[in-house]
C-alpha cells in the first residue's frame, strides 16, 4: 500500500484530522498501536487515533516545557473547562469543580470509586460485550463480575439488568454497576429514556453506579449524548480527554461526583490524586476549554468515514453484520456469518492481548489487525471491533485485506 499524502482543508471548513498525517509518517510512531504488529499490518484495534494533536493542545503542551513548567498539577482547572465542555456541548450545568477529584485515568479512577462504594468480595455489575478491561481490573480490585448482557440491538437490556442488580444485592450489601456510556465496543449512546430507568432500576435494588464516559465528546451526528449524572443524584462519573483528543499517553482525567456522593467523594485518599501528570492535565484542559474546533472537525470526518466503513462492508463483506457507532470511532463486526475458524474456549479471563477467532484469521490472512470480540465478554465471540480513526485510504485498504481473505477461504 502506497503512503496517504496529507489532504487539503476544504474551503470553510477545519481540515480532516486523518488526512494530516501520512501512513509512513504513522509507521514512525513507538506508540503500541504501531509497535505491536509488523509494518505489513495495517493497525486497526487498540483505541489509538491517526491524528495529528489538536493545535490548542500541541501550543499548551510547547509553552509548558518552553517554559520549564513540568512540576505536579495545581489548581481546578481542568474540572472548570470539563464543567464548561458539559454546559456547552451537552446542555448540563452539573459539573461543580467542588464536586471532582483528579485520577491518574479513566480505569484507575473507576477502581478508586469503587472501593469507596463496595468491598471485597462485593458485586460489581457489566454489560457485556463491554469494554474487556472492566473485567481485569475488577478482578484484581478483589470484586465478583456479574453480566447483564445487551440485548440483541447492542443497547441495554433492562430486564436483563433488573435480574442482576436483584442477584447481586442478594449476594452482598453493597453492589455497584460500571456502566459505560457511550458503550465500547457497540458504540450505542444511552438515551435519557434508558439512563432513567437504569437509575430507577438502581434506587429500587440500592445499587451505586459509575458511568465510564470517556467517550462522551465523541458523539456521532443524529444522537445526543446524555450524562448519567443528569438522570441520577448519587452516582459517580469519569470523564477524559483520551479518546476525543488522542492523549492516552498525557495521563489525566476528572472524577464528578452527583450532589448525593458528594460524601463518598470526601473519602477519596488524598493520595489517589498525585497520580495525575501535570502535562496531561496541562493538555487535558486545553482540549476540553479550546480544542472545540478540532474536536468538530474530527466528528465530520469520523461521521464520514462511519459511511465508508458501512459501504465497505456491504462491498468486501456483504454476508457480515456491522454495528455503526452512535459513539466512540469503533465498529463492532459479526463475522459468525463468514464462516471463518471459530474462537478456541475461553479460559473466562478477559485478556486484551488475545488474539482468537475472526481477529486471528484476519491478522494472518488479510494483515489487518483488529480486536478479538471474545474478550469483551458474553456476547462478543464471533465478533471484531474496528478502530476507523484512520485516514479512507487505510481503511479502504484493511476492508479490501479483509474480503480478499474471506473469500479466498470460502472459495
Amino acid at each position: 500500500m502506497t503512503a496517504d499524502a496529507p489532504g487539503p482543508a476544504v474551503e470553510g471548513r477545519p481540515p480532516n484530522p486523518f488526512l494530516q498525517v501520512t501512513l509512513d509518517e504513522l509507521r514512525r510512531r513507538t506508540s503500541t498501536k504501531w509497535r505491536t504488529y509488523p509494518p505489513d499490518v495495517l493497525p486497526l484495534w487498540v483505541a489509538e487515533m491517526d491524528v495529528l494533536l489538536a493545535p490548542a493542545v500541541r501550543e499548551a503542551l510547547h509553552r509548558a516545557v518552553e517554559t520549564g513548567d513540568t512540576g505536579y498539577p495545581a489548581g481546578q482547572e481542568y474540572p472548570e473547562a470539563v464543567a464548561a465542555f458539559a454546559a456547552d456541548r451537552w446542555g448540563w450545568t452539573g459539573v461543580d469543580p467542588a464536586r471532582t477529584a483528579l485520577v491518574p485515568d479513566v480505569m484507575t479512577g473507576i477502581v478508586e470509586v469503587l472501593r469507596l462504594l463496595t468491598g471485597p468480595g462485593d458485586v460489581v455489575v457489566v454489560t457485556p460485550p463491554v469494554y474487556a478491561p472492566f473485567y481485569a481490573f475488577l478482578e484484581h480490585a478483589d470484586r465478583a463480575v456479574a453480566e447483564a448482557p445487551l440485548d440483541a440491538s447492542g443497547r441495554l437490556d433492562l430486564q436483563a439488568l433488573e435480574a442482576a442488580f436483584a442477584g447481586a444485592r442478594a449476594r452482598c450489601a453493597h453492589p455497584a454497576f460500571l456502566l459505560c456510556n457511550p458503550h465500547n465496543p457497540t458504540g450505542a449512546v444511552h438515551t435519557r429514556a434508558e439512563l432513567e430507568a437504569v437509575a430507577a432500576l438502581a434506587r429500587r435494588h440500592g445499587v451505586r453506579v459509575v458511568s465510564d464516559e470517556i467517550h462522551a465528546p465523541l458523539v456521532l451526528p443524529g444522537v445526543r449524548f446524555v450524562p448519567y449524572l443528569s438522570v441520577a443524584d448519587d452516582g459517580f462519573a469519569l470523564v477524559s480527554a483520551s479518546k476525543a483528543w488522542n492523549l492516552a499517553g498525557l495521563k489525566a482525567a476528572v472524577v464528578v461526583a452527583g450532589p448525593e456522593a458528594a460524601g463518598d467523594l470526601a473519602r477519596l485518599p488524598e493520595e489517589v490524586g498525585h497520580g495525575p501528570s501535570h502535562l496531561g492535565v496541562l493538555a487535558h484542559t486545553a482540549a476540553f476549554r479550546d480544542g472545540g474546533g478540532w474536536l468538530d472537525a474530527l466528528l465530520a470526518a469520523l461521521d464520514e468515514n462511519r459511511r465508508l466503513l458501512q459501504q465497505l462492508v456491504a462491498e468486501h463483506l456483504p454476508t457480515a453484520a456491522l454495528r455503526a457507532p452512535e459513539g466512540t470511532y469503533l465498529g463492532w463486526l459479526d463475522c459468525r456469518p463468514l464462516g471463518l475458524p471459530p474462537e478456541a474456549p475461553s479460559s473466562g479471563l478477559a485478556v486484551v492481548s488475545d488474539l482468537d477467532g475472526p481477529a486471528r484469521f484476519f491478522l494472518d490472512h488479510a494483515r489487518v489487525a483488529l480486536s478479538s470480540g471474545h474478550v469483551f465478554g458474553t456476547g462478543g465471540a464471533g465478533h471484531v471491533r474496528i478502530n476507523l480513526a484512520t485516514s479512507p485510504a487505510v481503511l479502504t485498504e484493511a476492508l479490501t485485506r479483509m474480503g480478499r481473505a474471506a473469500t479466498a477461504r470460502t472459495g
